[in-house]
C-alpha cells in the first residue's frame, strides 16, 4: 500500500480554511432576500464548523455572541429563502471542486431520534442509524463518493421521508407546515427524485449503489437502465432474478443461485475496500443473466461469502449478500466489487456529517425547517471536502493510475 505524504499546514492555510468559508456563503447570498437573514446564514455556517459541542439554535446563537436563539430559529422558520436552490449550490460546489467521472452515487436513509410526535414525519419505524424502531424521522440522503482530487465522500442531495399516516394526516400536515403538493413517496422514489435532480446538474458519475430498499426496487432499476446508468445495488435472497437456460430463461430467486448456478472454483477471493482493520476480504462470484434489451449492457448477479461460513445450508443462507448489477459489457469481478465496497462510504458521511457539522443537532418540528438545517449542514460539510481537496489533493496516492471500476473486460 503506497504511503501518504504526511502535511503540516501554515499559517497562509489556516487563512484559507477561513476564507473558504467567505467564498460559499457569497455563493448562496443571491438566495436571501434580506441582508439580516443573509448575515445570520454565514454566522449559523459558522457555528456549524465550530467546536460547539451541540449545533443547536441556543449554542449557536452563543457562539454568534447572541443573547437567544431567536435570530437563529428565524432563520430555519421565518426568513425567506429556500432551502432547494441552497442544495443546488452545494451540488455546484461539488461539480466545480470535486468532480470525478469514476464517481458513485451512494443511496441510503439515516434515522434522528425525536421525542414527540409533532415533527414532521416522525413516527414509530426502523432506524438503521438505531438499528431497530424508534420515534424517528428519516431522511433519504446521496453521497457523492469520488477518488479525485483526494478520497471524498460529500451529502449532495436529501428529502424527508413522509410515512403514510402523516401523508394521509391533513390536520398534522398543517402543524407541521408539509405543503400540500408534497405527495406520500417511497423512499426509493424519494431516491428517484434525487437522481434526476443530480443528472439534470449534469454532476459526473460513473455508478449508483444502494441497499436491498433500493436495489428492490423495480421501478428504480428500470429507471436507471432507460438513463443508462450502471448500478450495483443489493438486493434480498428472495428476490426474483432471470437466469438463461437452453434457449430460454427461469425466474428464481436470488438466494438460489449460490446453491444451484456456481461453481466451486467461480469463487474469487477479492477485497471490497480497506477497512479500520486491513482489507475487507469475502470470497465473490459472478453469474450472468439474462442480458438486458439496451445492447451494449449486461445484467448479472454478484455474490458475496464471508471467508469463514461454515458448509451448513442454513448458516450459510443466512451469511451470503447479494447486487443485482446493470454494466457495459464484460465488467470484471473486480470491477463490481469495488463499487460494491464503496457503498459503506455513506455511513463515513453521515458520520461526518453528524459528528462535525451537527446534521442530527437540530431541534425543528417545521417541515421546512428540517430541510434549512440540513442543507446548510450538507454545505458545512461540502467546504470542509473542498478544502481537503485542496491541501491535499496533490499528494493523494489514490489519484494516480486512474480508478479500477473504469475498466472492463470489452
Amino acid at each position: 500500500m503506497p504511503s501518504k505524504t504526511s502535511y503540516h499546514p501554515q499559517v497562509t492555510d489556516v487563512t484559507g480554511w477561513t476564507s473558504e468559508l467567505d467564498v460559499v456563503h457569497a455563493r448562496i447570498a443571491p438566495r436571501f432576500e434580506r441582508a439580516e437573514p443573509r448575515r445570520r446564514a454565514l454566522a449559523y455556517l459558522h457555528g456549524l464548523l465550530s467546536h460547539v459541542e451541540r449545533k443547536n439554535g441556543w449554542q449557536l446563537a452563543e457562539e454568534a455572541g447572541e443573547q437567544t436563539p431567536d435570530g437563529m430559529q428565524r432563520l430555519l422558520h421565518a426568513s425567506h429563502w429556500d432551502p432547494d436552490a441552497v442544495r443546488a449550490d452545494v451540488v455546484a460546489s461539488i461539480g466545480a471542486h470535486l468532480a470525478d467521472p469514476a464517481a458513485i452515487l451512494v443511496i441510503d436513509e439515516s434515522g434522528f431520534l425525536k421525542k414527540g410526535t409533532k415533527s414532521a414525519g416522525v413516527q414509530r419505524q426502523y432506524s438503521g442509524t438505531a438499528g431497530k424502531k424508534e420515534n424517528c424521522q428519516i431522511g433519504v440522503f446521496v453521497t457523492y463518493s469520488s477518488l479525485v482530487p483526494v478520497p471524498s465522500q460529500v451529502l449532495v442531495d436529501r428529502d424527508l421521508y413522509l410515512p403514510k399516516e402523516w401523508a394521509d394526516d391533513l390536520l398534522r400536515r398543517q402543524e407541521a407546515g408539509i405543503p400540500e403538493e408534497v405527495p406520500f413517496a417511497t423512499k426509493p422514489e424519494l431516491a428517484r427524485g434525487m437522481l434526476e435532480r443530480l443528472s439534470a446538474a449534469d454532476l459526473p458519475a460513473a455508478w449508483v449503489t444502494g441497499d436491498t430498499v433500493y436495489g428492490g426496487s423495480g421501478p428504480l432499476r428500470h429507471w436507471l437502465e432507460d438513463q443508462r446508468q450502471p448500478y450495483v445495488l443489493a438486493v434480498a435472497s428472495n428476490d426474483g432474478v432471470d437466469v438463461p437456460w437452453q434457449g430460454t430463461h427461469y425466474h428464481l430467486p436470488a438466494g438460489e443461485m449460490a446453491r444451484h448456478a456456481v461453481r466451486a472454483e467461480q469463487w474469487q477471493q477479492l477485497s471490497a475496500g480497506h477497512g479500520s482493520k486491513g482489507p475487507r476480504l469475502y470470497d465473490w462470484a459472478l453469474v450472468r443473466l439474462v442480458p438486458p434489451q439496451l445492447s451494449g449492457f449486461d445484467q448479472a448477479l454478484l455474490i458475496r461469502r464471508p471467508l469463514d461460513v461454515s458448509d451448513d445450508p442454513e448458516e450459510l443462507a443466512k451469511k451470503l449478500a447479494y447486487y443485482l448489477i446493470f454494466a457495459p459489457k464484460g465488467p470484471l469481478v473486480e470491477t463490481l466489487v469495488a463499487v460494491a465496497g464503496r457503498r459503506w462510504t455513506i455511513e463515513e458521511s453521515f458520520a461526518a456529517a453528524k459528528g462535525a457539522v451537527g446534521l442530527d443537532h437540530y431541534e425543528v418540528r417545521h417541515y421546512h425547517g428540517w430541510y434549512r438545517h440540513i442543507t446548510l449542514a450538507m454545505l458545512a460539510l461540502a467546504s470542509l471536502a473542498v478544502v481537503r481537496s485542496r491541501l491535499t489533493g496533490s499528494t493523494a496516492p489514490e489519484a494516480k493510475g486512474g480508478h479500477l471500476w473504469l475498466s472492463s473486460a470489452s
